[in-house]
Order: C-alpha cells, then structure tokens, then sequence
C-alpha cells in the first residue's frame, strides 16, 4: 500500500512540474531583433529581421544602427506586418561606415519599454565618394541628407544663411513623424555660434514651436518630429552658419561683380569717342 502511495505523490509531482513548465516558456521578448550573419564586409547586405509580441495600432518599429565609433550611421521606421514581424536591407558601407569593428542594431516599438538590440562585425569602409546613406535621402548642397517619414512626404530642404536655419517643405497624408540625419557639417546649435557646447535647436511646424525628440554624435545630430494632418513647413533652426552654402553665395556673388565690372568696361569703351 506504502509503494502504491509513493507512486502517486511522485506522478502527482511530476505532472505538477510539467504543468509549470509552459508557464516559464510563454515568457517572449516584448521585441527581438537580429541580422542574417554574424560580420559584413564592405558593400555587403545587411538583413535585418525582428518580431514584436503583440501588435500596437499605429506604431511602427524605430531602427538604428550605430557604428563601432558611436555614429549613427542608419535611421529607419519599419511597419510591422499582420504576423507580427518586421524587416528591411541596408547596403554596408559609405561615408559613415568608415570605422571598423562592433557596430549595434537596436530597435524600439512604441513605448522605451519594448526594445532590443543586437551587434555585428563590419570591417569598415573605404567611403568613396558616390556612396550614399541607406535608405530614402533628399539631397541639401553636396549632402545627402537621410530620412524617414510617416503621414506625409519631404519635399525639399532649403537652406536659409540669414536665419541659420533648414527650411522643410512638406506634404501630408495624415498625422505622421519626422525622423531626420542632420550632418554637424550641414548644421548645427552651440553655445557661443559654432564652438562650444551643445545647444538645442528650435522647431517650427508652420511657424509654431514644437517639442522633439534628439539624438547626438560627434558628426550627426538625429532628429525625430511629429506632425498633424495639413502641416506644410518646419524649419529647424540652429545656431551655425553653413559653410558650405556660405561658400558658394560667395562665389556667386564674386562671378556677379566680375559680370559687372566686365559689363561697365565694356559699356565704357563702346561710348568713348574716337579721334
């Protein structure tokens, strides 16, 4: 009877034990993500994948990439499918994949508590010139200027000298963000014009202050914008003359006096008497 008794109590353990087991297995990553090899070399495609554990209406996945420097090489936002999974393909390389070594993917989906990360070996770039930014970009002077955007479409980038600013021309489909790679080159806000410590840069959505989210390098400061439906113009405004635009107003205006002088000489000698 005794051994009876102690073949029960051990069954009824063993199906308890097997009954909680599932439970610890359900426990899933609010997101996950990963790429399709462990290194890339220069040129190769990167494939990233991730899943999400449950669907959030009207959020779609942020993605970064950050280079072994700590640059932020790549911005995307990616759309999650009914089956909960999400991807996209970045070509490795360019201007900003110079630096070789342990470069980072991390991914966000609605709220900071549903993120995950992942890294991979890149063995840097040359960054020849002609090499542009993964993903969509819109081109500001000689730079491409990388970007995403949901609810709308970008445009144009307008430069403006006087006001130290980037004039954003856009087109809207419904309420949507802005998520934007701005080169320190391009523009940038310091403290004290263009030395100094970081400032902040000021945002207008059809002439009205916004709030924004911000992320900085040494080389890149990452913007991302929401915006209503009907919205046309942000201007993001800093605090550094480009030199770049600078540059070629310069020029401009030097080949204008040249015209001139060339013009009123010429004008002069046509009226000279002739003796």
């Amino acid at each position: 009877m005794s051994t009876r008794l102690s073949v029960l109590a051990l069954s009824a353990i063993l199906v308890a034990s097997i009954g909680l087991t599932p439970a610890f297995g359900q426990i899933v990553e609010p997101i996950r993500v990963s790429t399709d090899l462990p290194s890339y070399s220069d040129g190769d495609t990167v494939i990233i994948s991730g899943e999400v554990k449950e669907l959030l209406s009207g959020f779609p996945v942020t993605l970064q990439v950050i280079s072994a420097n700590g640059n932020l090489v790549t911005v995307k936002q990616l759309d999650v499918g009914t089956d909960k999974k999400f991807g996209t393909e970045l070509t490795a390389g360019g201007a900003l994949w110079k630096s070789k070594g342990t470069y980072t993917v991390k991914v966000l989906y609605g709220t900071e508590s549903r993120t995950a990360e992942t890294t991979f070996e890149f063995g840097g770039s040359t960054g020849q010139p002609g090499t542009k930014p993964t993903g969509p970009t819109i081109q500001v002077g000689e730079f491409a200027i990388g970007y995403s955007i949901t609810g709308g479409s970008l445009l144009s980038i307008t430069p403006d000298e006087e006001s130290k600013s980037l004039i954003l021309e856009i087109s809207t489909t419904g309420d949507g963000q802005l998520t934007i790679n701005l080169p320190r080159a391009v523009i940038d806000a310091k403290l004290g014009g263009c030395s100094g410590e970081d400032d902040d840069f000021f945002v207008l959505i059809d002439g009205q202050e916004e709030d924004f989210d911000e992320v900085l390098t040494s080389d890149m400061r990452t913007l991302t914008i929401s915006f209503l439906e009907g919205s046309e113009v942000i201007e993001i405004i800093g605090t550094c003359v480009i030199p770049e635009f600078g540059a070629i107003a310069a020029l401009i205006l030097a080949v204008a006096i040249i015209s001139i002088i060339a013009v009123s000489a010429r004008s002069r000698l046509s009226i000279m008497p002739k003796y």
